[in-house]
């Protein structure tokens, strides 16, 4: 076998999303693109797909993805001569539910804002478009008539004949047999043909794992870690029925079903709410083609319920029952690009049973990223820098997929927290809060009080697109931190110490702000791209005279980790994750001095402390570091403690609080006071596709220092004047929500999206954030308009602020003293 022993990349996996890979690379000009594919191409997972095209999806970016997929797929058979089936026949989603419907509408909406042609249906306009269709229960629906529907393997063969005619080396029947590595970086791939003839090396500047459900084992295999799991996903395929003509693609989600209507017969297929994972020690070498053991039992209720929707399928025979694996990760969204473990390993796996409708967008802005070293646009939401090290265990994800496959179907409402896999990181201070009625929350696996019920109350969320049950136990919270002192639990928030004799230079190369501060000092800051995007919303504080503490999110610690360290070049600095090792109470509130000085002996003026500055202190019998600064627009610290001693901690502060009706506060409290003040949420309103400028947040960056990554961009952007501008809104009707996505109407029509959104509990009204288009306008232009917010179909009128409608000159958190430039407090 006449394999190259040199190529510039080697693409592990001939399925749909490899082959689109090695397309999209070789139309970017590359030519020396080997593509290995242990059996036949597509004989993985894509073969048996259902070939289902939607182009909505649950953000701007993944909904851009899929839109590119679909026009791909309508050009591809003319430039290939392979048919790929595409067929742009529309979509129906039935609803059986009001809680259901409004989410559809809520999508609909969303299209508006995403460009994609949407319409609510009555259940009578449902039936108009899906004749066939069993009304009983229906509440409406929303029809996309641009969705549709292909031939999965043939969408395959053309990408892989369009790489091929491209000058890449599509090679089947050759699997990879070990990969060799230097420190961060492959080096080559060891192969070895199927019938065991013959082997060979591959030296390679880079690799793309598309396995597919192999991802996690490949991934290991680079040094990487690939969380996904295989699971048992079932369709039948029906006899011919007579008389059937083309249809719409068919979701009725509240009964977990699709319906797809090819040549004559019913597909018809299911997300159950439990599904069965398969492969938990390992998928069989000689797997290729294959079906998994039929079920019935498990997909009958699933087949009653279909029966019943669609009465024609009662009459008619089942041709095929099938049951086939697919890969799923612990979130729902699928991975891509560069893995954090490896400087030249690259991934496009785990895409959770739409890898049909993603390949084509997945390629397309995987490959751009090889090409020019940068992300060519926010890629956050599937970003495999977003999983966390321990969510590669196996157990953890045998158990959560029993979960993920069913949430693709299941409700989305705001706030639904995972059920499976729960209570693997737990903070220091876990189990005393769980004492005081925490009901918690789970982010990047950490365990976090989301709210506090009262006394006889439950402990679980009751979810709706309405208030939820705890939203009055929220305003509490809210109101408590605005009028008097709460206290919430920081402790899951990322802390990496970067420290070592260039550790200020390396920071005020690598960040936005000027680290160049007495020790003691905090600096709220951006780190940017080349193009002045955010990749990192941080608090920093310098500890000693070559030590720092960079404070980021939860979520993103492990990203923005790997960013510092990709970054380092020749800085001498050492960069630890400390995060499991300190606690973290907020203390947050007109009385938070109060508090604090019953517990210390320090001076928590604003002489001594002033915003903006940490000190050691003593706390209770132990010792603890006090950061003054604030997430929430009021007086307070957040106070840094020892894992050792956390627990002491949280006892006496909890103790002196009870003199001061001190409130135990949670997440969703803390993000409605934030977006009052008008803080923005990294990877909602900033992203790395916002320039830092138009986001509102240029105090925090200090162009009058040199050298620092995007000041080009940033003094750029000053000379050619923003393109859009970060506004607030406030819903003047007090009843509507806002949670995020929901249309910016400007003068009656669309011109942007709300980027987040919770209540503003004092401000009486949904509170969302959003950029608005003003290039060529001023403030006042853009503040002279009337606005609106789509909420699920309606338009509610808004006011519209540039400054923080929350205490706008921040006198609260400064509380007399003198604010520091360049802090948290003036992010609005």
């Amino acid at each position: 076998m006449d394999l190259p022993t040199k190529a510039r990349v080697v693409i592990i996996g001939g399925g749909v999303v490899g082959c689109s890979v090695a397309y999209h690379l070789a139309k970017l000009g590359w030519t020396d693109i080997v593509l290995l594919e242990r059996k036949a191409l597509t004989s993985g997972t894509t073969w048996h797909a259902a070939g289902l095209i939607g182009q909505l999806r649950t953000s701007n970016t993944m909904t851009k993805l899929a839109r590119y997929t679909a026009g791909l797929y309508t050009t591809l058979e003319e430039e290939t001569g392979v048919a790929t089936g595409f067929r742009q026949v529309g979509s129906v989603s039935a609803a059986l539910t009001s809680e259901r419907l409004e989410e559809l509408y809520r999508a609909a909406a969303m299209a508006r804002a995403f460009d994609v042609p949407a319409e609510e249906l009555s259940a009578s306009e449902v039936k108009e478009h899906y004749p066939h269709l069993n009304l009983d229960g229906v509440t409406g629906g929303i029809w996309l008539p641009t969705d549709g529907q292909a031939d999965p393997a043939n969408i395959a063969l053309a990408l892989a004949k369009g790489a091929r005619q491209g000058g890449a080396r599509v090679q089947e029947r050759v699997r990879v047999t070990g990969i060799a590595k230097t420190g961060r970086r492959v080096t080559g791939v060891d192969w070895a043909s199927d019938d065991g003839t013959a082997e060979g090396h591959i030296e390679c500047d880079m690799i793309v794992n598309c396995a597919g459900m192999w991802g996690h084992e490949v991934g290991r295999m680079a040094g990487i870690n690939v969380p996904l799991h295989a699971c048992e996903h079932f369709y039948i395929v029906t006899e011919p029925i007579e008389g059937l003509s083309q249809l719409p693609v068919l979701r009725v989600p509240d009964e977990c079903t699709y319906y797809k209507e090819d040549a004559g017969k019913m597909l018809v297929g299911a997300f159950e709410p439990l599904a069965k994972p398969w492969g938990m020690n390992g998928i069989p070498e000689s797997f290729e083609f294959d079906q998994l053991p039929e079920d019935f039992d498990h997909f009958e209720p699933i087949l009653e319920a279909a029966c019943n929707r669609l009465p024609m399928l009662a009459e008619a025979g089942i041709h095929t029952f099938f049951n086939g694996p697919e890969s799923f990760t612990p979130d729902d969204a699928y991975h891509l690009g560069l893995a954090p473990q490896m400087d030249n390993v690259w991934v496009a796996a785990g895409f959770n049973s739409i890898g049909i409708q993603s390949a084509g967008g997945a390629g397309h802005a995987l490959s751009q990223w090889m090409d020019s070293g940068e992300k060519p646009f926010d890629l956050g939401g599937v970003d495999i820098g977003r999983m966390q090290p321990f969510q590669g265990n196996k157990t953890y994800l045998f158990e959560r997929s029993k979960e993920t496959l069913g949430l693709l179907y299941a409700d989305h409402f705001p706030h639904r927290q995972k059920a499976t896999a729960r209570g693997i990181r737990r903070t220091p201070f876990h189990h005393q809060l769980l004492n005081e009625g925490a009901v918690m929350g789970e982010a990047a696996g950490w365990e976090r009080a989301n709210w506090f019920a009262r006394a006889g109350q439950e402990r679980e969320y009751r979810y709706s697109w309405k208030r939820q049950n705890w939203f009055d136990n929220s305003a509490a919270e809210h109101r408590a931190i605005r009028e008097n002192v709460g206290m919430y639990d920081m402790s899951s928030f990322g802390k990496l110490r970067v420290e070592g004799p260039d550790a200020e230079a390396f920071l005020n190369h690598v960040g936005g702000g000027d680290f160049s501060v007495p020790v003691g000092r905090i600096v709220y800051t951006q780190f940017l791209n080349s193009k002045g995007g955010i990749e990192a919303d941080v608090t920093v504080t310098r500890l000693s005279e070559t030590a720092y503490l960079v404070v980021t999110p939860g979520a993103t610690r492990l990203a923005d980790q790997t960013w510092m360290e990709r970054h380092k070049g020749a800085h001498n600095v050492v960069i630890t994750d400390v995060t499991a090792g300190e606690g973290v109470l907020a203390v947050m509130g007109p009385n938070a001095r109060k508090v604090l000085q019953a517990v210390s002996p320090n001076d928590f003026s604003n002489a001594a402390n002033p915003f903006g500055t940490a000190q050691e202190i003593e706390l209770g019998m132990g010792l603890a570091r006090a950061h003054r600064v604030s997430y929430v627009g009021e007086l307070g610290w957040e106070v840094y403690v020892s894992a050792d001693m956390a627990g002491h901690a949280f006892e006496v502060l909890r103790e002196a609080g009870q003199a001061h009706g001190l409130t135990l506060c949670g997440m969703h409290a803390m993000d409605s006071c934030r977006i009052e003040k008008g803080f923005r949420h990294f990877g909602h309103d900033i992203t790395s596709e916002d320039h830092v400028l138009e986001a509102g947040l240029g105090f925090a960056v200090k162009t009058a220092k040199p050298d620092f990554i995007g000041r080009d961009a940033v003094l750029r952007k000053k000379d050619e004047g923003l393109a859009c501008r970060m506004l607030q809104f406030r819903l003047t009707d007090p009843e509507p929500l806002l949670y995020h996505n929901e249309p910016i109407l400007r003068d009656g029509e669309i011109v942007g999206y709300v980027s987040s959104g919770n209540y503003g509990h004092h401000l009486g009204g949904a509170i969302g954030m959003g950029y608005v288009p003003c290039k060529g306008e001023s403030a006042e232009e853009v503040l002279a308009s009337s606005y609106e917010i789509d909420v699920a179909g309606s338009r509610v009128k808004a006011e519209a602020s540039l400054r923080p409608m929350y205490d706008p000159k921040s006198t609260r958190v400064r509380a007399e003293g003198v604010a520091s430039d360049g802090l948290r407090e003036s992010a609005a």
